[in-house]
């Protein structure tokens, strides 16, 4: 008898009624998780995703480089790029939530060494991200300890709290996790809602410190609006791409929603106007008030003292703006955190179920938690600790280089897998309007995508070869330059390493698992569409439908 047969209450306990009993209908990375993801809660991990410490420490960095127009330019470039890439994953974990998600489809449509590949490089990613968070934790706290400056206070014990406090939170299952998530994000949506009615009264010279009327002066003084030009530009893309990162998260949180078929569209649907909401509107204000030539843009010290939101709060006059920025970007490195320890024990899941990794890896409890997987990205978050003793800072800065190239790598194979996906279920004779969610502007809009990201990819690596490349070594009479010689030399080193490292080690790993397993080509016509599909229920059905006048249709669409 199959679940669909004992009624709706059978459903709330199992909270997997999307398959059959024989589990025919379940691929094996879905066993043992459990739905407990809401609507509030996807959308919330959504926004959450798209709102990080990229946007609040980095920001400032970008303006400074390429100036207000090439700051514009380059988030809303990368902003078009993942648009597209969460059409392309909203269409897919419509009809496959799987937790592995875009990472797992290469293995049903493509070639297996390539899921093998990707969900590797991605679980990577967010193995990296966490000691990268976490060093940026130490960063922030810092801040307060230096305000006391006859503290003992060692600094690693900040990540070890954290992790310590990670571990419980993961422990109590993915409905912990949501619920984490959602109370975070309403603060950081909080935050961007008073920077940008401050932004605009600063700006209009409303109110300030003392008020002055700023307007659009600053897009017009030397070197404005793009600073720096064409490769000043190009040089701002993986600092963007890593102030984005997280946003394609939704794709792995479909595997534990409740209702995939409506929880998950509606996540990516709201993309273009975060990326409008968040960062267009904001880096535009940001731009207008603080001038590209301010030193304190480039904030130095990588603090939320001097992050560029902080300034704008100073100038409206809000005397505590550095602490209270310092509180925000606390709670979203924090937020960051729960969001990287979630995605990296789905990732191991994910290869353990699929052969990839050690069969007691996909281990879950009753809970539906992986409690091995727990542990392995526990113990990797521990790598923390040691970027202590190394500077923090330097360390945020190495991982960012690393992450955000991992990131673009994701990127664009997601479009690619989304144009052969297409093409599998097409070759099957199987109709668009069949599916349960199909993406906007296909193919016009993966075309764009593609072209977006395959520039960006190559202007990360041209720019690695030819910028920043050291000169001669001085002699050690002259400090002052050799010191600088050094940090020339790191940089070099440091964007050599971010951008050709993730496309190397994905080349080792694809033709290595390739050439040991044999694996071929997968025909398009017999493309495995179904193993993992979410069936809704009547009552799933019954939720789907939208109705009510426009107004109220319209706003359901967008929220």
């Amino acid at each position: 008898m199959s679940k669909h047969e004992v009624g709706d209450e059978k459903y709330e306990v199992d909270q997997m009624h999307d398959i059959d009993t024989d589990g025919s209908h379940m691929a094996a990375e879905q066993v043992g998780l459990k739905r407990d993801l809401r609507l509030r809660h996807m959308i919330m991990i959504a926004v959450s995703g798209t709102i990080g410490t990229g946007l609040f420490l980095t920001s400032g960095k970008t303006i400074a480089n390429a100036g207000p127009g090439g700051a514009l330019l380059a988030y809303a470039t990368i902003g078009c790029w993942l648009v597209f890439v969460c059409q392309a994953i909203g269409e897919i974990a419509t009809l496959l939530p799987l937790p592995g998600a875009f990472n797992a489809w290469g293995g049903r449509i493509f070639d297996e060494a390539f899921s093998f590949q990707m969900t590797w490089m991605y679980f990577i990613n967010w193995a990296l991200t966490i000691p990268a968070e976490l060093s940026a934790a130490a960063v922030v706290v810092d801040f307060w300890l230096k305000q006391n400056n006859n503290t003992t206070f060692p600094p690693w014990i900040v990540p070890l709290i954290i992790i310590v406090i990670m571990v419980f939170i993961n422990l109590a299952g993915v409905k912990a996790y949501g619920e984490m998530e959602y109370w975070f994000s309403i603060l950081k949506v909080c935050t961007i809602i008073m920077f940008i009615v401050c932004g605009i009264l600063v700006d209009a010279g409303a109110i300030g410190n003392p008020p002055v009327k700023y307007g659009m002066d600053a897009w017009h003084i030397e070197g404005a609006p793009f600073k720096g030009g064409f490769m000043a530009f190009m040089g701002t893309l993986v600092s963007v791409g890593y102030a984005y990162g997280g946003t394609e998260m939704t794709g792995v949180t479909a595997a534990e929603s409740r209702n995939p078929h409506k929880h998950v569209p509606k996540a990516v649907n709201t993309v273009l106007i975060r990326i409008a909401a968040f960062y267009i509107i904001s880096v535009f204000l940001l731009a207008s008030i603080v001038r590209n030539d301010d030193p304190l843009l480039l904030n130095k010290d990588g603090t939320a003292a001097g992050a560029p939101f902080t300034i704008v709060f100073q100038k409206a006059g809000i005397n505590a703006a550095a602490n209270f920025m310092n509180a925000v970007v606390f709670t979203s490195i924090f937020s960051a955190i729960n969001s990287d320890f979630y995605v990296a024990t789905r990732m191991l899941l994910s290869l353990s179920r699929n052969g990839w990794a050690p069969k007691r890896v996909g281990y879950t409890n009753a809970r539906g938690v992986p409690l091995v997987a727990l542990a392995i990205v526990t113990a990797f978050s521990s790598l923390s600790l040691l970027t202590i003793f190394i500077g923090s800072g330097k360390v945020f800065g190495w991982f960012v280089s690393i992450i955000g190239s991992i990131i673009f790598q994701s990127w664009i194979l997601i479009l690619l897998l989304h144009f052969r996906f297409r093409y599998c279920w097409k070759a099957q004779g199987r109709a668009v309007k069949d599916l349960p969610y199909v993406s906007w502007g296909y193919p016009y809009g993966n075309i764009i995508a593609t072209i977006i990201g395959i520039f960006c990819i190559g202007a990360t690596c041209y720019l690695s070869i030819t910028k920043g490349q050291p000169g001669p070594k001085p002699d050690g009479s002259d400090a002052a330059a050799l010191d600088e010689w050094y940090a020339a030399r790191d940089g070099y080193a440091q964007g050599l390493l971010g951008a050709w490292f993730p496309w190397i080690l994905s080349a080792i790993f694809f033709t290595s698992y390739k050439f040991t397993k044999g694996t071929k080509m997968i025909k398009a016509e017999e493309a495995d569409l179904d193993t993992g599909r979410f069936i809704p229920t009547e009552s799933d059905k019954a939720d789907l439908k939208v109705t009510g006048p426009f107004w109220k249709r319209a706003l359901k669409f967008l929220i």
